[in-house]
């Protein structure tokens, strides 16, 4: 999408040096990435003391594989009240 915008060029400059980034519009693309990820993370955050875990993780833990990628076969998750 194509739009005009005046930047603070002071703030740019910073962020180019900060970042390495060499073009405004690498440092506008990483600062839209940014903030995404942290509104996102924010609404994970959110979640906190909402959802509870019922399993036994010592159970979980004795045949763990090799692999920490592969997600264990009985995760149980329930709202909260």
């Amino acid at each position: 999408m194509r739009t005009n915008v005046v930047l603070d060029e002071a703030m740019i400059e910073q962020a180019k040096l900060l970042t390495g980034i060499k073009t405004t519009r690498g440092v506008i693309d990483e600062a839209l990435r940014l903030l995404i990820r942290l509104r996102q993370q924010a609404q994970v955050a959110e979640l906190r003391g909402r959802l509870y875990w019922e399993g036994d993780l010592a159970e979980l833990r004795e045949g763990r594989p090799d692999d920490l990628g592969a997600a264990p076969e009985r995760l149980v998750f329930r709202a909260a009240g």
